[in-house]
């Protein structure tokens, strides 16, 4: 047995250990980008000389653990990313949102909360947002904790109005944020209907009766068993009619709960959830 195989034996028991203990599983994420991770943190924040001796740590030390799995999250993002879905969004399903009395939507894997307030000024400059509740959440306290505070480096403003533009924007971006010193800060009034919450994709329950759910670029890091879960976790989720937005390089062709849903937008990685009755 090579070191890669012991190593592969220790990444397997950590990953047990942690969801014995704490009840998060990353057992189905995928395993070379886990791994990956989980070296990061041997070498750079464990003080410790091997894998194996992370696990009695996240066993008894909570501190330890929680350093430890917020390193799991990838935390990569920016406000209207990937502005074709966002224009995408606009023409094809605010329409049918402007239908509804009340408008409930969830971004699952909100990480530090971007492409969240850009919904919100996307449904504010669409008339919505006052009748619509937002869930964001993601199993990463860090990464909530910054997208509760909405407060971003400057620098990435020239990057985010660029993206705002493009997306179909109808205001100066300028509207919606103060600059302090070198960062931004988001409108408080945009965070009014917006509720952040911890929520485990592999382990925790339905959010019911949404209308969209956003669950951009986080199946690429899950397994396929667990993005089989996942797709069927949203289809749970949804009103029939309701909508599914993934990462654009995301897709539900291969998964067991792909079957709920219909393509609305390819490129965009847009789907519906089939009504009851809806021949495949």
């Amino acid at each position: 047995m090579n070191n890669a195989d012991i190593e592969n034996i220790e990444i397997s028991l950590l990953l047990e250990a942690i969801y014995e203990r704490y009840g998060h599983d990353f057992r189905h994420y995928a395993r070379a980008s886990i791994s990956r991770r989980i070296r990061q943190f041997l070498n750079n924040a464990s003080g410790c000389a091997s894998i194996s001796e992370m696990i009695p740590k996240v066993l008894h030390d909570e501190s330890f653990f929680e350093r430890l799995i917020n390193n799991f999250s990838i935390p990569v993002t920016e406000m209207f990313r990937d502005p074709l879905v966002y224009r995408s969004i606009r023409q094809k399903i605010v329409p049918l949102l402007k239908t509804y009395p009340f408008v409930r939507i969830w971004h699952a894997g909100c990480a530090t909360g971007e492409e969240v307030y850009s919904m919100a000024i996307l449904l504010k400059e669409e008339g919505l947002y006052d009748r619509a509740t937002i869930f964001a959440t993601d199993f990463n306290d860090v990464a909530l904790s910054k997208a509760k505070e909405g407060i971003y480096a400057v620098d990435s403003i020239k990057q985010f109005t660029g993206n705002y533009q493009q997306s179909g924007g109808s205001a100066s971006f300028s509207e919606y944020y103060h600059a302090r010193y070198d960062s931004i800060a988001i409108q408080h009034s945009l965070k009014r209907n917006i509720t952040f919450a911890n929520h485990n994709l592999a382990t925790d329950g339905v959010f019911g009766e949404m209308h969209l759910i956003m669950c951009r670029n986080v199946l690429i890091y899950l397994d396929s068993a667990l993005q089989s879960r996942v797709a069927n976790l949203f289809g749970e989720s949804l009103t029939y009619g309701g909508f599914l937005c993934l990462g654009t390089k995301e897709t539900l062709d291969f998964t067991d709960g792909g079957k709920h849903f219909k393509v609305i937008d390819e490129p965009a990685r847009i789907y519906q959830k089939k009504a009851a009755g809806f021949a495949p």
